[in-house]
């Protein structure tokens, strides 16, 4: 496993409906289809807020009518490349960044390979990347199609955590949530971890280079703490929290900022946050989502994995 960073500095598709095709209202930017960056127009799905000040309703996994088939507020919105100029973004300015990481694990189909050699590949990436001194790797979740491009079956122990894309704009985890996922999976250290900084972060890579439906990134300098909405996702044995997100109103002189990196290949992992304790300025989480790009539908689906990471630094406080 080689690491090599692109920078100069040293989790909830329970809230995905199926995969549906939404008409995309969609036209390309003033580049010249070779132009670099491949900057688009998208779609992008936000909650549709009623209006009335209430909060989203409960997603009960073990229901799917709580989390599937409701209605969107579809937005149209540009969607900036940045390919080229990846080591302009950072995790603690931006909230993502991308690095250059070659893991010797390629197929993701066997549970306990991913968890003996790819989990360690992780942790060592992040305490590499935060300055952290631990990194706990507590959940990860495949993305892609059923069948492969020959239309033969994918087998192996992953495969029933395989996933569709989440083409809803959301937050894996609150500040409540965050809290709790210390206290569930490193219990007998959870008060002496939550004394100093933690992070909740996502390590997403492309298991095949991704062109149709890429995930893009909302730059945490372009929204507010009052477009997230909370809700309460209610799993077996336990309760958990996510956002949704609100669009900004059609005239806000601020307008969302929306980035992916087209043609990500295997080696390169797009690093973001859920949640950072830390309270200093730095960018502390990311709306995030899947988006069809509408240059590319004739492409491939998707075939991704995203890991998700507890990241401690004790000797900063919150």
């Amino acid at each position: 496993m080689t690491s090599t960073t692109l920078q100069e500095s040293p989790t909830i598709s329970h809230l995905a409906s199926q995969p549906e095709r939404i008409s995309l209202i969609a036209t390309r930017s003033s580049k010249n289809i070779d132009d670099k960056p491949h900057d688009v127009y998208a779609n992008f799905r936000y909650y549709l807020d009623p209006g009335d000040g209430s909060l989203p309703e409960p997603v009960d996994v073990s229901k799917p009518s709580s989390y599937m088939d409701k209605p969107d507020d579809v937005r149209t919105m540009l969607v900036h490349d940045i390919r080229g100029s990846e080591d302009q973004y950072s995790l603690d300015k931006h909230g993502f960044q991308v690095h250059r990481h070659v893991s010797a694990e390629k197929e993701f189909l066997d549970e306990d390979q991913i968890k003996a050699q790819y989990y360690p590949e992780i942790e060592q990436l992040l305490k590499d990347v935060t300055g952290a001194s631990r990194v706990f790797v507590w959940h990860y979740t495949i993305r892609r199609e059923p069948n492969n491009s020959n239309g033969i079956p994918y087998t192996g122990t992953a495969t029933k955590k395989q996933q569709s894309p989440v083409r809803r704009v959301h937050i894996d985890q609150t500040s409540y949530s965050a809290r709790n996922n210390v206290h569930r999976y490193l219990p007998d250290e959870a008060e002496k971890l939550l004394a100093g900084r933690y992070q909740l972060i996502n390590v997403w890579r492309p298991i095949r280079t991704i062109y149709k439906d890429p995930l893009a990134i909302l730059d945490a300098r372009s929204y507010s703490e009052e477009d997230l909405l909370p809700v309460k996702v209610i799993y077996p044995g336990h309760d958990g929290e996510t956002f949704v997100v609100r669009p900004r109103a059609e005239e806000a002189k601020e307008k969302h900022q929306w980035h992916y990196l087209y043609g990500q290949t295997p080696d390169e992992v797009m690093i973001f946050k859920c949640y950072d304790s830390k309270k200093d300025g730095r960018a502390r989480r990311v709306p995030h989502c899947a988006f069809t790009n509408p240059e590319e539908e004739h492409r491939e689906p998707r075939e991704s994995i995203e890991v998700r990471c507890l990241v401690f630094t004790p000797d900063e406080s919150g």
